[in-house]
């Protein structure tokens, strides 16, 4: 199958005067498919919109929905793979996010962040014990999501592309949102304290917390909030001050706590 941006500038060639020969030399496509496409001009566009892959046009860009985009990288990163759908060799690839069943909303939010990117195509939903997996079928998965490779998140470097970098930091708040609804939650910390009269007193309080074995996930997460200006640190065992979880990242002054909610949100 050939690319959108192929088909048009075959058919371009042949209407500036070339012929089909000549066409088929440069292009290394059949004389015999460029005629069709001649006689059936719909041919040329039929997958614009559709199979059309931003990052494989001559000029390559981001996905125009950037902002679903940034949303949907946090979910890959913390709870998505990409794997052959079907046969390998037809090179089909088959982006799958598992979602808990213990919110519904987010299996919603996910599915609509995958349809803003392909709006043309299906995306499924699957359940299985607990969760359900949210998948859609492309065969440019890949070029959207260039940290997919063999064995897991945490035995590779997880770096973002340059064009990567430049919608995290249009839409950090999407991207820490796609993070936290992945692998993070929002809990309320209780604390127990001993009054001067010997009398016990508890203090509540929120706090956010992002949890993922990859120290190189942990770091786009913390980068970002560092460029929303959100303080964040690492968690500290109160049992052992001194231990230090590298993985574990808590977001607790009172601000710090609004400004997350403010677009993170529950999950619900």
């Amino acid at each position: 199958m050939y690319s959108p941006h192929v088909r048009r500038e075959a058919v371009s060639l042949i209407d500036s005067g070339i012929s089909c020969a000549e066409v088929s030399r440069r292009t290394g496509i059949n004389r015999s498919t460029l005629r069709t496409w001649i006689l059936d001009r719909s041919l040329v566009d039929r997958y614009v919109g559709t199979d059309l892959c931003p990052r494989c046009e001559p000029v390559p860009v981001p996905p125009r929905r950037t902002d679903a985009y940034g949303y949907l990288l946090g979910l890959y990163l913390g709870d998505g793979c990409l794997t052959p759908a079907g046969d390998p060799t037809k090179g089909v690839w088959r982006l799958r996010v598992m979602c808990s069943d213990t919110w519904p909303g987010l299996i919603e939010l996910c599915a609509g962040s995958m349809t803003a990117i392909r709006p043309d195509h299906r995306v499924s939903r699957v359940p299985s014990t607990g969760c359900t997996e949210v998948h859609s079928n492309w065969k440019h998965w890949p070029c959207l999501f260039p940290q997919h490779g063999p064995g897991r998140k945490h035995d590779r470097a997880i770096l973002l592309e340059p064009w990567q970098r430049a919608v995290v930091e249009e839409h950090p708040e999407q991207f820490v949102r796609g993070l936290i609804h992945s692998d993070g939650s929002r809990v309320l910390n209780r604390i127990r304290r001993t009054l001067p009269d010997g009398g016990v007193r508890f203090y509540e309080y929120p706090r956010y917390h992002f949890t993922n074995v990859s120290t190189d996930i942990v770091g786009l997460f913390t980068e970002a909030l560092d460029r929303l200006d959100i303080a964040w640190k690492v968690h500290v065992s109160r049992r052992e001050p001194r231990y230090r979880d590298k993985h574990v990242v808590s977001v607790s002054q009172r601000d710090a706590v609004a400004r997350m909610d403010a677009f993170v949100g529950p999950k619900y």
